[in-house]
C-alpha cells in the first residue's frame, strides 16, 4: 500500500461528510485549529492532543559542527526544535495494535 498525503482539504472534507457542515465552514475550522496551534507554538507552548500525541519545543545550545565534505569545524547557532511525541494509542494504532 503506497503512502500518500493528508491535507487540509482532505481534513475539511471529512469533517463536511461526518459532522456535515458546509466545505467552507469546515475548511474554517481546520483552518483555526491550525492557527491556534502554531500561535501556541509560536509562544513557545508545548501542543498536547490527548489521544494523538504531543508537540514539543526544544532549545537547542550553540555547538561546534563539522562540515562533512571539507571537514571544517563550524559553529551550529543556538535554536529551538520542534518534535512530535505520538501517544500510546497512536503508536498502537500505527503498529497495527
Amino acid at each position: 500500500m503506497a503512502a500518500g498525503t493528508l491535507t487540509r482539504a482532505d481534513i475539511a472534507a471529512r469533517i463536511n461528510h461526518v459532522v456535515g457542515l458546509s466545505r467552507n465552514e469546515s475548511a474554517t475550522i481546520v483552518e483555526s485549529i491550525l492557527d491556534h496551534m502554531s500561535d501556541a507554538l509560536a509562544e513557545g507552548q508545548n501542543v498536547k492532543i490527548s489521544g494523538f500525541g504531543t508537540f514539543v519545543l526544544r532549545d537547542k545550545a550553540q555547538r561546534i559542527g563539522r562540515n562533512p565534505k571539507t571537514g571544517v569545524e563550524v559553529p551550529i547557532l543556538p535554536r529551538r526544535v520542534m518534535t512530535f511525541r505520538a501517544s500510546q494509542s497512536m503508536r498502537g494504532r500505527v503498529a497495527g495494535g
